[in-house]
């Protein structure tokens, strides 16, 4: 009994952390910078990846759990070749930015959320960020999946993409 219990009270964190099945009005309409200058949004963003499977990974150059988890997205994505990828920096500068995304090789969609509060700022809260790198898998009807993924999760997120595909 004390190890079902146990097990009930560590599965909660992942059941509640994926109950959410869609962006806030905030977390959508908040600005977020394209690579190539114009701004945008995030349901821009997701209108444009419409009908597909889309991993975003929330993450930023200086973020050393974000670095570390590089080489497992790599294989996340050479593993799922059919899904879209979307990257959306907290870094604090836009050099920072697109530098990291050069050294890292990243493959996929790119946008700065430009907030100086990083994290703590407008769009960060939009999405309840405390932590990155973060993960969210959208399905190919536009539903959050997995809305609070972590470094961690990768074994979790490769399973719920095969049964998406």
């Amino acid at each position: 009994m004390k190890n079902i219990f146990l097990s009930m009270l560590l599965a909660l964190p992942l059941v509640s952390c994926n109950a959410q099945k869609s962006f806030s009005k905030d977390a959508l309409s908040e600005k977020l910078k394209a690579f190539d200058g114009s701004d945008t949004n995030l349901k821009t963003i997701l209108e444009k990846h419409k009908g597909k499977v889309t991993v975003i990974e929330i993450w930023a150059s200086w973020c050393g759990d974000c670095v570390k988890a590089m080489p497992k997205l790599k294989t996340l994505q050479a593993n799922n070749p059919n899904v879209d990828y979307v990257f959306i920096s907290m870094d604090k500068a836009e050099e920072k930015w697109k530098a990291g995304i050069e050294k890292h090789e990243l493959k996929g969609d790119h946008y700065w959320a430009n907030d100086e509060k990083m994290m703590k700022g407008a769009f960060g809260k939009a999405i309840d960020l405390d932590w990155i790198p973060r993960y969210i898998i959208i399905d190919a009807k536009g539903q959050i999946v997995t809305y609070r993924a972590i470094e961690t999760d990768f074994d979790s997120m490769e399973k719920t993409l095969k049964t998406l595909q």
